[in-house]
C-alpha cells in the first residue's frame, strides 16, 4: 500500500502544471495592469489560494503543498502572482568613497568648543655668520606665529510613524544609523576640503603669489599650472623643495601625497604604477620622445608620493577646474601640516540617538522607543557630530588648477 501511494504522490507531482492546476481558466495576469489585478476577483482568487499553499509549505505542511509550489514557481504565469508576495526587495545603497583627508591633514583632539589657538616659534635656526677676532657676536630674536580654530556641531534627525515601522517588512527603517554614520563620514571629507579648493580650484587664500606655492614659472616651474602629467608633478616637486623657513633655510620634505579629483585618478595611477618613466631630453620632457634623445629611469615616483582621491573636489571647485585641478602635500606626521582637522574628546566618533518615548503602559512597564510618543505614536532617529578644521601652513602644499595658464 505504501509503495503505492508514493506512485500516486508521484504521478501528481508530475502533473502539477500551471496548465494543469488552472485548466486554462480564468485571466492571465500578464494580461492585467496592477490597477486591474486589485480588482479581478478570479486573481483575488488565485492569489488567496497561492498565500494558502505557500503558508502551509512555509510551515511544514504536506509534501503536496511544497511539490505544488516548487512546480508553480517554474510556470510562466505564477511568479507574475507570486511577485505580489515575495517579489519586494530594497535595492542596495550607493558605495561610498573612502575618506582620504586623514592622509594630508593632521588630526588634533579638542577638550571644548573653545577657539584652539597654535602656536609656532620661528628663528635662530639659519646658518651662522662668521665672528672676527675682537667682534661682538651678532643678535638674533624668535618669532611668534599663531593659528586659532574650533570645532563645531553637525547633524539631523529623522522621524517616522509607529504605523511606518510596523510597514516596514524590508527593513528600510533599520539602516537609519548606519545612513546617518555615512552622512557624518562625508561632511568630514567635504569640510576638509573646503579648505584648500574653492569654487574655481585652489583655494585662492592658500595658493598665492606671496605663500609661492602656486604651480608655476614664477615659482621655478617649466610651465604655469601644468596638467597632471609626468612633467607637471616634476614641477610640483620642484616648487614644494624651494620652499623655505621663516629663516630662509630649505625645508626637508621626503613624503608628499598626491591630491586629484576622481576624474585624474587613471591619469595619476597610470603615472605611479608605470615601471619606466621616459622622459625627453636632459629628463625634463614627457614621453614619446625620439629614440636617443632622452632618458628612461626606473618610477621613482610610485616611492615618493601617495595618491589621495578627493571626490568632492569637483562638488566645490563647480565653477572651473574641479576636474583637473590637483595638489601636492607633505605628509603631515613628518612636517609642519598645511591642514588640521580636529574632534571633540569623548565624541571622536558620529553619535545616533533614538528618542526616548513619552508614555507608560497600563498595568506597568516602560513604552519601548519603537512605540512611539504618547500623542502620536511617532518616534525619531538624530545624528550628532562634531568637526572642525583650519587652514595652518602653506608651505607644506602647492598646487596647480590645471589649465596651463
Amino acid at each position: 500500500m505504501a509503495e503505492f501511494l508514493d506512485l500516486i504522490e508521484s504521478i501528481r507531482t508530475e502533473e502539477a502544471t500551471a496548465e494543469r492546476i488552472f485548466a486554462g481558466e480564468g485571466t492571465g495576469v500578464r494580461s492585467l495592469s496592477s490597477a486591474r489585478r486589485k480588482q479581478d476577483t478570479a486573481y483575488l482568487g488565485r492569489l488567496a489560494l497561492f498565500a494558502e499553499v505557500f503558508a502551509d509549505a512555509v510551515t511544514g505542511g504536506s509534501n503536496r503543498a511544497v511539490y505544488l509550489l516548487k512546480e508553480a514557481m517554474s510556470t510562466s504565469d505564477f511568479p507574475l502572482m507570486f511577485a505580489d508576495v515575495i517579489d519586494r526587495t530594497l535595492l542596495a545603497n550607493y558605495r561610498e568613497w573612502p575618506t582620504s583627508y586623514q592622509n594630508f591633514a593632521a588630526r588634533k583632539v579638542v577638550p571644548d568648543f573653545r577657539d584652539v589657538k597654535e602656536f609656532t616659534i620661528d628663528g635662530g635656526e639659519s646658518t651662522l655668520a662668521e665672528v672676527a677676532q675682537g667682534d661682538g657676536y651678532p643678535d638674533t630674536n624668535l618669532t611668534e606665529g599663531k593659528y586659532a580654530w574650533g570645532v563645531k556641531k553637525y547633524g539631523r534627525t529623522m522621524g517616522f510613524l509607529w504605523e511606518a515601522m510596523i510597514n516596514d517588512d524590508l527593513g528600510a527603517l533599520t539602516d537609519i544609523p548606519a545612513r546617518f554614520a555615512r552622512a557624518a563620514r562625508r561632511t568630514e571629507q567635504r569640510q576638509v576640503t573646503g579648505l584648500y579648493v574653492d569654487t574655481n580650484g585652489p583655494h585662492a587664500s592658500f595658493y598665492t603669489a606671496g605663500n609661492k606655492n602656486i604651480i608655476n614659472a614664477a615659482n621655478g616651474a617649466s610651465a604655469n599650472n601644468p596638467a597632471l602629467t609626468i612633467t607637471g608633478l616634476q614641477d610640483g616637486l620642484i616648487v614644494l623643495s624651494k620652499q623655505l623657513d621663516a629663516d630662509g633655510e630649505p625645508i626637508v620634505i621626503d613624503s608628499v601625497e598626491l591630491v586629484v579629483p576622481p576624474a585624474l585618478e587613471v591619469i595619476a595611477l597610470n603615472i605611479l604604477n608605470a615601471v619606466e618613466l621616459r622622459l625627453g631630453g636632459q629628463g625634463t620632457g614627457e614621453s614619446g620622445s625620439t629614440a636617443g634623445s632622452g632618458l628612461t629611469a626606473v618610477n621613482w615616483m610610485k616611492n615618493r608620493m601617495r595618491l589621495n582621491v578627493d571626490p568632492y573636489i569637483p562638488l566645490v571647485a563647480a565653477t572651473a577646474n574641479g576636474n583637473r585641478m590637483w595638489a601636492l602635500f607633505a605628509n603631515p606626521s613628518t612636517s609642519r601640516p598645511a591642514l588640521r582637522y580636529g574632534l571633540l574628546r569623548g565624541h571622536e566618533e558620529p553619535e545616533t540617538f533614538l528618542r526616548s518615548p513619552n508614555a507608560i503602559r497600563v498595568g506597568g512597564g516602560d513604552a519601548s522607543p519603537m512605540d512611539g510618543s504618547f500623542e502620536n505614536d511617532s518616534m525619531a532617529y538624530k545624528v550628532r557630530h562634531v568637526f572642525g578644521g583650519s587652514r595652518i601652513d602653506p608651505k607644506a602644499t602647492v598646487g596647480s588648477n590645471g589649465s596651463g595658464a
